[in-house]
């Protein structure tokens, strides 16, 4: 069996969730039916629509590149998930690297008219390399990781699945 692509959804999803990103990987969806996700969608449209050089690759998705500067940017609605954010982008910043490709990351907030600058670091990479491995190991078991019932679980697409 190959090796399964790792995307970067799947990336912030391990740092939010085990069960959602078990849920996501076996193509179970519930953002169709998210008010939030919809809005963040919105957001994201809506900014920066005289640079939006949008780019999809082989298991990531940017939103926007700026090649002459060497900057990814990486458009959030808020920041109450941004060690997810950060993850998601460092694995950006990985993936160009494996390619030998070296590129620094920006994570926009609009809404917040605030802005965050991401590098990568040896301690990023091994912790990258290690959540890699992990979701490989979490979406290869067959049974569901368990709810973890945080506060922000309220807000997620996948709510009414894991308590209702």
């Amino acid at each position: 069996m190959n090796d399964p692509i790792i995307t970067g959804t799947q990336i912030a999803y391990y740092t939010i969730c085990h069960r959602k990103l078990w849920l996501f990987s076996k193509n179970i969806s519930m953002e169709h039916s998210s008010e939030l996700v919809e809005i963040g969608k919105i957001i994201h449209e809506n900014s920066y629509t005289r640079k939006r050089k949008e780019i999809n690759l082989e298991g990531i998705k940017i939103d926007l590149l700026e090649a002459k500067r060497g900057i990814i940017h990486e458009v959030k609605k808020s920041k109450s998930l941004e060690e997810a954010h950060l993850r998601q982008l460092q694995y950006y910043i990985y993936y160009f690297h494996q390619l030998g490709i070296n590129i620094e990351g920006i994570i926009d907030y609009p809404k917040l008219k605030k802005r965050e600058r991401v590098i990568l670091n040896g301690d990023d990479i091994s912790k990258i390399e290690s959540t890699i491995l992990n979701i490989k190991e979490i979406i290869g078991k067959e049974k569901i990781p368990d709810a973890i019932n945080k506060p922000y679980c309220k807000k997620c697409s996948y709510y009414e699945f894991c308590y209702c």
